[in-house]
């Protein structure tokens, strides 16, 4: 445990919630996956892909954060297992809310072209995307390096003109 916390620079047992959370978070990952391959298989053979899937998702995670490490400026390992699950979180939060928000607005895969549908999809998540970012950011602690983040985005979209 000590080579543990070592390695993710965690000075406090509190902030060990976050190597569980991100764990917990890979694993339902991995389920969701093999359970989406595997629709109609029997539920030992989904366990078993979940197993294989949750290592596989494990390295990659690892690989990425060794990628990331310099570029993202925190001041500890462990805040990057944060980060990771702000984009996890808000992701998922965007892709969530924006089903309602089309249903409301009256737009439907019946009702219109699948390529506007989905490109609408992703415009009304693209914009939740911006405003959960910070959002969960901030509820996780990460509030400045999400708002940098944020800031970089809009200067990409071309809308410099609002962050100043």
């Amino acid at each position: 445990m000590e080579n543990f916390k070592k390695r993710w620079e965690i000075q406090h047992n509190w902030q060990l919630i976050f190597p569980l959370l991100g764990v917990l978070a890979n694993l339902y990952l991995a389920y969701k996956i093999a359970a989406a391959i595997l629709k109609q298989v029997d539920f030992l053979f989904v366990v078993g892909l979940t197993i294989v899937l949750y290592f596989v998702l494990l390295k990659f995670f690892l690989w990425w954060f060794k990628k990331v490490e310099n570029k993202w400026i925190v001041d500890y390992k462990w805040q990057m297992i944060r980060i990771f699950l702000v984009f996890a979180i808000t992701g998922s939060s965007s892709a969530f809310i924006s089903k309602p928000i089309m249903h409301f607005l009256g737009i439907t895969k019946e009702n219109l072209n699948p390529i506007a549908y989905w490109a609408l999809y992703a415009i009304i998540g693209l914009f939740f995307y911006q405003i959960l970012l910070v959002f969960f950011g901030w509820l996780f602690g990460q509030f400045k390096f999400f708002w940098e983040f944020e800031k970089k985005i809009l200067r990409r979209f071309g809308l410099k003109r609002f962050i100043d």
